[in-house]
């Protein structure tokens, strides 16, 4: 619950600069000369891309809560295993012997969204960002029915 709250207040943070610049944008527009009215379009477009962004980031945190949901209610989300050190994070052999095993198993079963559910963690677990996301990307685009390729 807490990540949500942080996610939240953070999109509501960027909307807020995001119209704040925008509105710097159609002042410098309004001014009329050719290079206020060319910096007010060029400002236009970086809340534009921004706002293109946080949309496209909620809709992967979105899509892969439901997967989460529909994989929990499958009884198919993995037990943590992971071992521990003292100060609360996971032990870099058990994230790789965890995510030796989710190789493994999605190797075997390479059109199974569960098993790429299951990898994105242990990449997560295993503290390698991007190729958690690529795979979660995956396991997305196989659940809901389109083609990946290799």
């Amino acid at each position: 619950m807490r990540a949500k709250i942080t996610y939240l207040v953070t999109a509501a943070v960027l909307v807020f600069y995001f119209v704040l610049v925008g509105s710097r944008g159609v002042m410098l527009i309004q001014t009329g000369t050719v290079l206020t009215v060319t910096f007010g379009v060029a400002v236009l477009i970086l809340p534009g891309i921004g706002l293109w962004f946080l949309w496209q980031n909620t809709q992967f945190v979105r899509k892969a809560n439901a997967l989460a949901a529909l994989l929990e209610a499958e009884g198919g989300l993995p037990v943590d295993e992971l071992k521990r050190l003292p100060s609360g994070r996971i032990d870099r052999d058990s994230a790789d012997e965890v995510f030796a095993k989710r190789k493994a198993e999605t190797e075997a079963s390479p059109d199974d969204w569960r098993c790429w559910f299951r990898l994105a963690i242990a990449y997560h677990d295993a503290r390698d960002t991007p190729r958690a996301r690529k795979a979660m990307q995956r396991a997305i685009a196989l659940q809901d029915g389109r083609s990946v390729e290799a």
